[in-house]
């Protein structure tokens, strides 16, 4: 089928337009501001398992999907045949750093694909990681596409490009074949038509269609536990987990959100940010997915909100939660480093 239709079972979702997802962000104990948004938690069969505001309204997933987004470079075999590591299965589902460990890997996907840093089409940017990007201004060093945190995916892109024959140039381009494939995968996994869609550009200038946050949610349970998918997109699932589970440093890097819970909850979640405060995560050991939208955008409210939901959840227990601290309830500190107060996630959606 060519997009897969999935019933989604809705009886446990609210539908309105309040957004009741709210992390506070107090000073002296007092709430100083709000951060609202929607989330929901789907099973495989796509039976909706809690939601907090409007699971249907489209959403541009940005970074989040790029699991998805490299599903078929992996299946085709382009990645098997470029002699893609784990480590650089990792990097193309990341929005990395930008550290060297992060600009030497999509280096080394180029060199094995025969190309060059000039073949990306992302574009670029300063490092995210504050201390390289202090090293290069220091040394008058400019950024390149390699530092983009997108790179991982464009080089997983032009694998595929090259594997199916066509053009490597122009390969961010709607009509081109990698991206029709890419289409392709989103609808099967997410179990949504996007045929008359438009697509948005997202910053690296690919194209990023919009999809419900109930199916941005469902094609991430699919991750955790693909068994009703074909057999070759399975695998191929199965090889992205692995990569990503033993890499999370690729995923995001020093002091990121999606690195850091990775390395303290293993293999128990996958987790990825989009920009826009967008989160999705996959939850193998119970066949879930979440996705989440924060409202404003802010970093800070999508993170606590996601640390939150693992709580809910229970993948996220008592033992994990001196190391999950700094994002389930960060102290907010002055200029002089004393603390003024915090974030927490409002004790009106969650129970734990």
């Amino acid at each position: 089928m060519p997009h897969d239709h999935v019933t989604i079972s809705n009886s446990n979702a609210y539908h309105g337009d309040v957004h009741p997802l709210t992390v506070e962000v107090t000073r002296n104990g007092i709430v100083e501001s709000r951060h609202r948004g929607s989330a929901v938690i789907i099973d495989v069969s796509g039976s909706i398992q809690d939601a907090w505001g409007d699971s249907r309204q489209p959403t541009y997933p940005r970074s989040a999907i790029k699991a998805i987004q490299a599903l078929p470079m992996v299946e085709s075999g382009a990645a098997a045949a470029a002699g893609f590591t784990d480590a650089e299965i990792a990097l193309a589902c990341s929005s990395h750093n930008g550290e060297v460990g992060h600009t030497e890997t999509a280096a080394s996907m180029l060199h094995k694909l025969g190309l060059a840093e000039a073949d990306l089409e992302c574009g670029s940017h300063w490092p995210y990681h504050e201390e390289t990007t202090r090293k290069m201004a220091k040394y008058d060093v400019a950024p390149s596409q390699l530092h983009n945190n997108c790179s991982g995916k464009h080089c997983g892109m032009l694998a595929l490009a090259k594997h199916l024959g066509g053009p490597t140039k122009g390969y961010v381009n709607q009509t081109h074949g990698v991206q029709q494939r890419i289409l392709g995968a989103m609808e099967q996994m997410c179990g949504v038509d996007l045929s008359g869609v438009q697509p948005g550009i997202d910053g690296c200038s690919a194209p990023n269609w919009p999809i419900p946050l109930e199916n941005l949610a469902f094609g991430f349970a699919r991750i955790a536990d693909p068994k009703d998918l074909p057999q070759a997109r399975a695998d191929a699932i199965g090889w992205i987990k692995r990569a990503v589970f033993a890499n999370p440093f690729m995923v995001a890097g020093t002091g990121r959100f999606c690195t850091e819970v990775m390395k303290i909850l293993g293999d128990k979640a996958f987790i990825k940010t989009g920009a826009e405060g967008v989160f999705c995560a996959s939850l193998p050991e119970y066949g879930l997915g979440i996705a989440l939208k924060c409202d404003d955008g802010a970093t800070r409210g999508s993170e606590t909100m996601m640390a939150a939901l693992l709580r809910h959840v229970g993948v996220l227990d008592d033992a994990h939660l001196d190391a999950m601290a700094p994002w389930l309830n960060p102290q907010l500190k002055n200029r002089a480093n004393k603390t003024v107060g915090d974030i927490r996630p409002a004790s009106s959606w969650l129970s734990f």
